[in-house]
């Protein structure tokens, strides 16, 4: 079977990709960016919203897979577009090319109780798809959990802390599915008589809340058992507020409102797909892989430690420079280095102002291009110094000696892949 899946460079396509192609199918990968593979076909769920973009694109497609989607908006991105009004235009396509199966990732709670912008576009493209004569399903995901996920990854970093924070008393109820058992019934959903025209909830065996989730992912890295730190609903709030200013974080008060209604459903379908139960949270991490995950997430949580300390080191530096500390010792520190009167005055306001800029840029921005400015900062001042002030690297408090773990933290965050 020819299928067309888009979204085939995110995280469900991927695997999602590797499942069809091992069953046998032939995939036509959809993607935002294309990087001139033969089976790849550019797409731009925010640009085409016309069924005209899609009709060239479904020439000898047998089925179609849509599995775009996003958790919170971007520049450029909204969800009425992403997840509604570009499957439409896909989904009415399909029916004027009489491609004869549609598959529609949807998402747990699109349904009559939806509250969230992100479930209300879901629903309105897959109550479209449910008034057009084809052989549609509509799957429903429950959290999936998968290695390579950014929200596992997530859920493993959180897992690992020596306290465990939870919203609340953390009894939020969640199902969660492994990648590879969603794949898999997927697949099952292509062959031929299989089930269609019905939206299907795709979920692990059975609800845990998510408090016991982040326990059975820690045990399954190895972990000892850790307290549970039942965070305050108005602290939550106010942490998901600040998330939604904070450019990929993923706690946003809309989200949390998603996790708090509950995320859960009958395993009956997900089990008749896969002929047998589904895979339990126990038996996500593998064994063998236990100790690497720990150490990755652990590796995780340390480096953004990591990065808001560089930054208060250069933002305490400067705010300390600019009067904390006696200005008139800092113009004798600049003197004997040779830098007197008017040049010595504006030479320490501007390497203040330098230093605060420097640590706002790392509590804003990301790129290796940063950390890389930061270690010939760091360079630049500690040559300088030297030059200016060798008998630093014997003073007794190491103010040049420390800019050797500095330089260490800087090449270590300019090398982390993340």
């Amino acid at each position: 079977m020819n299928v067309l899946l888009l979204g085939a460079d995110g995280f469900l396509g991927r695997h999602l990709q590797i499942a069809l192609e091992t069953a046998g199918h032939t995939v036509r990968r959809g993607v935002h960016r294309p990087v001139r593979r033969a089976d790849e076909i550019a797409v731009d769920y925010a640009r085409d919203v016309d069924p005209g973009a899609w009709r060239g694109r479904l020439t000898g497609v047998d089925a179609v897979i849509n599995s775009v989607g996003i958790l919170r908006e971007g520049r450029g991105r909204r969800f009425e577009t992403i997840h509604d009004q570009a499957p439409r235009a896909l989904f009415a396509a399909c029916r004027e090319a009489g491609v004869p199966r549609v598959i529609q990732v949807s998402a747990l709670g699109a349904d009559a109780g939806a509250a969230s912008r992100f479930h209300l576009s879901k629903r309105a493209a897959d109550d479209f798809l449910t008034t057009l004569d084809l052989e549609w399903v509509i799957v429903q995901p429950a959290f999936v959990y998968g290695l390579d996920g950014a929200s596992s990854r997530m859920f493993r970093q959180i897992a690992s802390l020596p306290l465990l924070p939870v919203p609340g008393s953390g009894q939020q109820s969640i199902q969660p599915i492994h990648i590879d058992d969603l794949c898999l019934a997927m697949v099952r959903l292509l062959v031929p008589g299989a089930v269609s025209r019905r939206r299907i909830p795709l979920v692990g065996p059975v609800p845990l809340t998510y408090r016991d989730y982040l326990c059975a992912l820690r045990a399954g890295m190895g972990l000892g058992s850790a307290p549970v730190l039942s965070v305050p609903a108005g602290l939550v709030l106010v942490s998901a507020w600040i998330g939604e200013r904070v450019p990929g974080a993923v706690l946003t008060r809309e989200n949390l409102a998603m996790l708090e209604r509950g995320n859960t459903a009958d395993a009956a379908m997900t089990e008749t797909l896969l002929g047998r139960a589904p895979r339990p949270v126990a038996t996500f991490i593998a064994p063998q892989e236990a100790m690497l995950l720990a150490r990755e997430a652990r590796l995780g949580w340390l480096l953004e430690i990591l990065r808001v300390s560089l930054a208060v080191v250069w933002i305490g530096s400067g705010v300390v420079s600019l009067g904390l500390y006696p200005v008139a010792r800092s113009l004798d520190l600049l003197a004997a280095a040779g830098l007197t009167g008017t040049p010595a005055l504006a030479a320490l306001y501007l390497l203040s102002l330098f230093d605060i800029a420097m640590g706002l840029m790392v509590l804003c921005m990301r790129g290796a291009w940063l950390w890389g400015v930061q270690i010939l900062v760091v360079l630049g001042y500690t040559l300088m110094v030297t030059a200016a002030l060798p008998e630093l690297w014997l003073h007794p408090f190491g103010p040049l000696l420390k800019n050797l773990p500095i330089l260490a933290s800087l090449t270590l965050l300019f090398l982390e892949p993340r």
